[in-house]
């Protein structure tokens, strides 16, 4: 048990925090050259984040509980003397970092309250010659009291904190991918051969951090690193968009559609693509574990592939994003999904790939996308997790009439 302590009046809680920041940027500026370019740069962000992110200390204030015990309590006068009392001592449990209730935040009383640690929890002691319930109640409530306002306190500090983080980390990210680039620039136009260093580490090695989950940093070789083609996103929102104007004019003539399979509504997406894009895009194109409904490739990379498939339920969802995942071996590619809705229910469709994809092994995140009836994840390669590509899932309502 520590001794008694006067709380949040320690250490300065915006100054630990500005600090906290720039150890951070510190060790993003300390990420190997070739790692941060063959590493996926939000995989980097969300662990720092977890490192970095501050939560203030919360109190459960039903499991407070009080005992006492004999005490002896001095007493001042002309001379010191000790007569015989009682200790009350009330038990305040919490989650968090116990450091917190050091941290004085940026406003703060001139008269904090005194607690010891132990196990998890805040000790408050009070002596009373007397037995005056009230007198002992009022103390610890006004105590309490005060330690629930240092802590809101904190909370403006923490907020801050917590939501300027991740544009930090991530213009860090870029900042340190633009240098290394650059250097890498530089070095290569030299015409010397490049020499390698010795003793680069394979992984980077953070301290230990005080979280219930920790998070690894990315795994990622450390081998030189090397540009692949990848599709930019502004050309890959085109060939949706050319996609999903193709599909839009069978929604409007379902008779000339209905009885068209998988193939052959593909083929009238690929005719527009190939309009579009100069012939690079091809149909039933073998490649990896089997042979892809749309497929752009350059230098001889895949960087574009989409499954056409009509709408039989989530395991067949499962198993065309399965395809994709055979089909990848490259960084950074863009893929999609055409669904063909011949049922009724819509929404039921729309609702079994919003919870199908997030649990598929791949899964990584969500991706940003606005759209009524379309979704885009980020997967990651399976057999490596730092190459990773966006999936796009579009749905497609081409009803079959009953006639």
């Amino acid at each position: 048990m520590s001794e008694t302590e006067s709380l949040f009046s320690t250490y300065n809680l915006p100054m630990s925090l500005e600090n906290q920041r720039q150890a951070m940027l510190g060790k993003i500026d300390a990420i190997d050259a070739d790692r941060i370019l063959n590493t996926n740069a939000e995989d980097w962000c969300a662990y720092f984040l977890n490192e970095n992110i501050v939560e203030v200390p919360k109190i459960d204030e039903d499991k407070i509980n009080v005992e006492n015990g004999d005490a002896n309590i001095e007493k001042y006068g002309h001379v010191i003397t000790w007569v015989k009392g009682t200790m009350y001592t009330f038990h305040v449990p919490f989650e968090g970092q116990e450091n917190m209730f050091r941290m004085q935040p940026s406003s703060f009383t001139m008269s904090p309250p005194h607690a010891k640690f132990w196990n998890n929890e805040l000790l408050f002691e009070y002596y009373f010659e007397g037995h005056d319930a009230v007198q002992v109640k009022g103390s610890f409530q006004r105590d309490l009291a005060e330690v629930k306002r240092c802590l809101k306190y904190q909370e403006g500090d923490v907020k801050q904190h917590n939501d300027m983080l991740r544009s930090l980390i991530m213009v860090r990210l870029g900042q340190r991918r633009e240098k290394v680039l650059k250097d890498k620039g530089v070095t290569e136009s030299l015409g010397y051969s490049l020499r390698s260093r010795g003793g680069a580490p394979a992984t980077f090695q953070a301290p230990v951090i005080r979280k219930k989950i920790i998070i690894s940093p990315p795994q990622a070789i450390s081998a030189p690193y090397t540009p692949e083609p990848a599709l930019g996103m502004e050309q890959y929102e085109q060939i949706l968009s050319v996609s999903s104007h193709m599909v839009q004019v069978m929604e409007r003539s379902p008779k000339s559609f209905k009885s068209m399979e998988e193939p052959a509504l593909r083929d009238h997406i690929l005719v527009q693509l190939n309009g579009q894009f100069e012939g690079q895009a091809t149909g039933e194109t073998f490649n990896g574990a089997g042979k892809t409904d749309i497929l752009i490739r350059v230098q001889d990379k895949n960087i574009f592939i989409a499954e056409c498939k009509i709408w039989h339920g989530a395991e067949s969802l499962r198993e065309a994003i399965d395809q994709l995942l055979g089909y990848t071996t490259w960084r950074d590619t863009k893929t999609a999904i055409f669904i063909f809705n011949r049922n009724k229910d819509l929404t039921k469709v729309l609702d079994a790939i919003r919870e199908t994809v997030p649990n598929h092994l791949c899964f990584k995140r969500h991706g940003e996308f606005k759209s009524e009836t379309g979704f885009r994840f980020v997967l990651r390669n399976k057999d490596d997790t730092n190459r990773e590509l966006i999936l796009t899932v579009l749905v497609f309502n081409v009803p079959a009439l009953d006639e």
